[in-house]
C-alpha cells in the first residue's frame, strides 16, 4: 500500500514545518517526524522533510549548525530502525559535516532568524482571528538566552503573552498599548496584528532596540523616529514608510532606573504589558515605580449613553439618564476590570450645581445624542515564570507599598494553544497577572 502523502497545510505536516522554522530542539523534530510516519521516520516523511525544510528557501536560509545537528540525528534515527535513508539527506549532511565547525552552534554571538507560527484552531471565530489564516512572525534573535544577550532572545513569557493578545483581541483592539522590556518585539508585532490603535515598545538595552527594529521591518512594520534618531538614521524614512503603507510602532530607550515621571507621562496608554520582567531584585523598585506612574494616569475618552447600556459595563454604582438624578456621577468597571468614572447624562434642568450634564464634558453628536467624557485608568498584563519565590514576594511588597493591586488571572483568562508544535514550550510554568491602582 502506498504511503499517504503529507499535507504541509494541516497537522501533522504543518506542525513539523512550524517546529523546524521556529528551531525547536532536534528531539521535538524527531518526535513530530515519527508522528508523521505513524511511529517511524518513513521514506515519505524523509521526502517531506527534504522538500519542505531542507532543499527549499527555508533550508537555504537556515542556520547551518542547526541543520547539521538535525540531519545527523534524523539519519541515526532511520538507520537504528533498519530503514532506508534518502541519498539527498546523506549528501546534505556530508556537506555540513565538511564545511561547519563543531563549536559554531554554541557561540554566544550567533544570531539566527526564527519563524514563530501561531496556528489558529479551525473553529476559531474570534475577531482578527480568521479561520484559515495563521500568523507567521519572523524574528531575528540570539541563540544565547543568557550572558548579556537576554533582550535579543525569545522567552517563554513572551510567547505566552503573545498567545494571550491573539486569543483575546477585543481587549487590545483600538487601545493604546505600552510594553515595558519589549525584547525582540514579538508582543508588539502581535498587538499590531490585532489592530491596537497605538503600539509603544520600550527597552533599557540599546542593542535590543536595534534588533527590535530589524524585527519590525521583517514584519512590515516601521519604527517611529525616536529609535531612528538614536541610531543616526534619517527620520524622513518614516515618511517613506507611510507611503509604503506600513503600520508604525513607536520604540524608545527606557532604562527603568533613570525613567522620569515627565517622560512617562507623555504617554497615556490604555494597557501596559510586560513579559518576564520580574527577575532581578535590584531592578524591582525601578520597575514598580515605572508601572505606578503609568497606571495612575487617567485617560479621557468618549462613551455615548447608548453604548454604555449595551453591556460594556459590568457593574455601576450609579447611572444618571436624562437628568433624572441630581448631578451624581457613577463609578463603573468595564468587562476587563478597568475603572471608569463619568458624570451623569441628560439635558440638564437644575440650578447649575450639578443637576444635569456638565457642558464642558459633553460633545453634541450628529442626530442630537450627547457623549460624555470618561476617565479610565489603565491596566497592566504581566506574564512571568516565577523562578524565585523570594524575588516575586519582593515584587508584591513593593507593589503594595505603591498602592498597586496584583491579581493572578491565569485560570480566568486562558489563551488558545496557538503553538501546539512547540514541545519545548512549557505553559504550565507560566502565570498571567493584572496590575491596577487601588
Amino acid at each position: 500500500m502506498a504511503e499517504p502523502k503529507l499535507d504541509p497545510t494541516i497537522p501533522p505536516g504543518l506542525h513539523l514545518i512550524s517546529a523546524f522554522l521556529s528551531m525547536e530542539p532536534t528531539e521535538t523534530l524527531l518526535s513530530l517526524s515519527r508522528e508523521c510516519g505513524g511511529g517511524l521516520v518513513t521514506e515519505g516523511v524523509q521526502r517531506f522533510i527534504w522538500e519542505h525544510c531542507i532543499s527549499n528557501e527555508a533550508g537555504e536560509k537556515g542556520f547551518g549548525p542547526y541543520l547539521k545537528n538535525f540531519l545527523k540525528k534524523l539519519i541515526s534515527e532511520v538507520e537504528s530502525r533498519n530503514g532506508t535513508v534518502l541519498d539527498e539527506l546523506y549528501e546534505q549532511c556530508g556537506y555540513y559535516m565538511s564545511s561547519l565547525k563543531d563549536n559554531a552552534l554554541v557561540k554566544g554571538s550567533a544570531r539566527v532568524c526564527k519563524c514563530i507560527s501561531f496556528l489558529f484552531p479551525d473553529a476559531c471565530e474570534l475577531p482578527n482571528c480568521p479561520k484559515s489564516s495563521n500568523l507567521v512572525v519572523p524574528l531575528h534573535c540570539s541563540l544565547n538566552m543568557l550572558e548579556g544577550d537576554t533582550g535579543c532572545s525569545v522567552w517563554p513569557s513572551s510567547l505566552f503573552l503573545s498567545e494571550f493578545v491573539l486569543s483575546f483581541p477585543d481587549i487590545f483592539s483600538n487601545k493604546s498599548c505600552f510594553e515595558v522590556g519589549s525584547g525582540v518585539g514579538l508582543v508588539g508585532i502581535c498587538l499590531s496584528h490585532v489592530k491596537a490603535s497605538q503600539v509603544i515598545l520600550s527597552d533599557g538595552d540599546l542593542s535590543a532596540l536595534s534588533n527590535m527594529k530589524i524585527n519590525l521591518e521583517l514584519n512590515q512594520l516601521s519604527a517611529e523616529t525616536d529609535v531612528l534618531k538614536r541610531f543616526g538614521e534619517d527620520p524622513n524614512t518614516q515618511v517613506k514608510a507611510d507611503m509604503d503603507n506600513k503600520s508604525t510602532v513607536k520604540c524608545f530607550h527606557l532604562p527603568w532606573e533613570s525613567a522620569t515621571e515627565s517622560e512617562l507621562q507623555e504617554h497615556l496608554p490604555d494597557i501596559i504589558l510586560g513579559a518576564d520582567i520580574i527577575y532581578d531584585p535590584s531592578c524591582l523598585p525601578h520597575l514598580v515605580r515605572v508601572l505606578a506612574i503609568l497606571l495612575k494616569q487617567k485617560k479621557a475618552y468618549s462613551q455615548t449613553r447608548e453604548e454604555s447600556c449595551k453591556g460594556q459595563f459590568q457593574e455601576a454604582k450609579h447611572i444618571v439618564v436624562n437628568g433624572a438624578s441630581e448631578g451624581k456621577s457613577f463609578l463603573a468597571r468595564d468587562l476587563h476590570g478597568s475603572e471608569c468614572v463619568t458624570i451623569q447624562y441628560g439635558n440638564g434642568n437644575g440650578n447649575g450645581n450639578g443637576n444635569g450634564t456638565d457642558p464642558r464634558r459633553v460633545v453634541e453628536l450628529n442626530g442630537g445624542s450627547s457623549v460624555a467624557r470618561l476617565k479610565k485608568r489603565p491596566v497592566a498584563y504581566i506574564a512571568s515564570v516565577i523562578r524565585n519565590i523570594d524575588t516575586f514576594n519582593c515584587f508584591l511588597k513593593l507593589a503594595e507599598a505603591a498602592n498597586l493591586v496584583i491579581t493572578d488571572i491565569t485560570e480566568a483568562l486562558v489563551p488558545l494553544n496557538l503553538l501546539p508544535y512547540m514541545q519545548s514550550y512549557n505553559r504550565s510554568s507560566l502565570r498571567l497577572f493584572t496590575v491596577k491602582c487601588k
